[in-house]
C-alpha cells in the first residue's frame, strides 16, 4: 500500500537529492507547501507519504509558485537549516516573468549609485547588472496580504532583494491576437536573489517597482492581470530555481538548481 501511495503522489523526477538527514524536492505550481484543508494536496503530506515518515518543514513557497524546497528528516536538521535561514546563509534565487511599460526605462547602472523614490530605495551594484530593491513591508493577517509601507509603521519589516532583467521583448512576440491595448508593454525575464524572507515579498516589491509578475492576480496592476488572462497564465510566473545551503549535519556547502517547468518560461533562453 505504501509503495502504491509513493507511485501516485511523488514523481521520482521531483526529488533532486535525498540522504538520511534531508530531502530536496521540486514543488510544481498550484500545490501548497503545507495545508490543513482536507482533500487538498500539499508537499509536506506528499513527501511524508513518500518517505513513510513525517518530514520537518523548513521554508515555504506560495501555492501558485513552483520551485525547490528542502525538508528535514529530523528536528536537529530542521533547527540547523532554520538557523541558516535567519542568518542569511541559505541563498535563494528565482526566475520571474514580469510586465514592464515599454516607454519606461528600468534604472540602469550608469545612473547614480543610489536613488530614493516612490518605489523605495534602489541601489546599484558597480560592475554587475544587478539592482537592489529595499522596502518596508507590512503583513495584514486578516487579508493574508502584504504591502509596501513607511519604515515607521508599527509592524513594518525591512525587505531586500536583488534583480537583473535578463531578457525583454514586446508583448506582441508572445501572442498572435490583436494587442492594441497592450502595445506599450514589454514582457521581461528577471533573475532575483531574495535577501530577506518576507510574506509575498517578491510579488509585492516587484509590483510596487512597476514590474508586476504575470499570473499574479493578488498584487499585479489591472492591466497586467488582464494581460495574464489573455496569455492564459493561471499561476504566478515565479520559480525558485536555485537553492544553496550548508548540509545541516556535515556542513558541506550544497547547491541545487532546476529550470522552470511552467510554459511561460519556455519563451526565454535560461
Amino acid at each position: 500500500m505504501l509503495l502504491l501511495i509513493r507511485q501516485m503522489l511523488m514523481n521520482k523526477e521531483q526529488i533532486l537529492y535525498e540522504d538520511k538527514d534531508i530531502i530536496v524536492c521540486h514543488k510544481p505550481a498550484g500545490i501548497a507547501t503545507q495545508t490543513a484543508r482536507i482533500g487538498q494536496r500539499d508537499m509536506v503530506s506528499e513527501v511524508s507519504n513518500y518517505l513513510g515518515a513525517p518530514v520537518k518543514l523548513v521554508h515555504r513557497l506560495d501555492q501558485p509558485v513552483e520551485g525547490i524546497l528542502v525538508f528535514a528528516k529530523s528536528q536537529k536538521a530542521a533547527g540547523e537549516l532554520g538557523r541558516q535561514i535567519t542568518s542569511n546563509q541559505m541563498e535563494k534565487y528565482y526566475y520571474a516573468v514580469v510586465a514592464v511599460n515599454s516607454e519606461v526605462n528600468v534604472p540602469v547602472l550608469d545612473e547614480a549609485d543610489s536613488v530614493q523614490n516612490k518605489v523605495g530605495k534602489i541601489e546599484f551594484i558597480e560592475g554587475k547588472n544587478e539592482i537592489t530593491l529595499i522596502n518596508y513591508l507590512y503583513k495584514d493577517n486578516k487579508t493574508n496580504t502584504s504591502a509596501v509601507v513607511t519604515k515607521d509603521k508599527n509592524g513594518a519589516k525591512r525587505a531586500e532583494l536583488r534583480y537583473t532583467l535578463l531578457d525583454r521583448s514586446s508583448v506582441r512576440n508572445f501572442v498572435s491576437e490583436s494587442l492594441i491595448d497592450f502595445k506599450d508593454i514589454d514582457i521581461a525575464l528577471a533573475r532575483i536573489e531574495l535577501l530577506t524572507g518576507r510574506h509575498h515579498q517578491i510579488r509585492v516589491q516587484m509590483s510596487h517597482a512597476g514590474m508586476s509578475l504575470l499570473g499574479d492576480y493578488k498584487y499585479a496592476d489591472e492591466r497586467t492581470k488582464n494581460l495574464s488572462e489573455l496569455l492564459g497564465q493561471k499561476n504566478v510566473a515565479l520559480c525558485a530555481y536555485k537553492l544553496t545551503f550548508n548540509h545541516p549535519i556535515t556542513g558541506k556547502r550544497m547547491s541545487f538548481q532546476k529550470e522552470p517547468e511552467s510554459e511561460i518560461f519556455q519563451n526565454f533562453s535560461l
